[in-house]
């Protein structure tokens, strides 16, 4: 059995390496996959804290988190072909439609 201390570490790692990307990064694909693994991230913990407890809700849990990422992706992916098919281009410095 692999001891929750891994998961936990893997976890904060994964989230880490996705807040930074979503920092420093300006380019929106790679924001939004920034996203996506801070999500994966959680899901990752919530099936730590499940096995380390063993109970089950954690991992059903994390498959409607899942579902409900995967709508997500769609959205998000369909949002950004929109903008980059509006303003040619899909850095985040130069997108301002919402702006007046």
């Amino acid at each position: 059995m692999i001891p929750l201390q891994y998961y936990l570490i893997v976890s904060a790692v994964m989230f880490v390496i996705g807040a930074v990307g979503v920092i420093t990064r300006r380019n929106a694909l790679v924001v939004f996959m920034a996203i996506e693994l801070m999500l994966n991230s959680v899901n990752l913990t919530l099936v730590g804290f499940s096995a380390f407890l063993g109970d089950a809700s954690g991992q059903i849990l994390v498959f409607f988190v899942m579902t409900v990422a995967a709508a997500e992706a769609a959205i998000g992916l369909a949002i950004i072909i929109a903008l980059f098919r509006k303003k040619l281009t899909v850095n985040l410095d130069e997108i301002n439609i919402l702006k007046w």
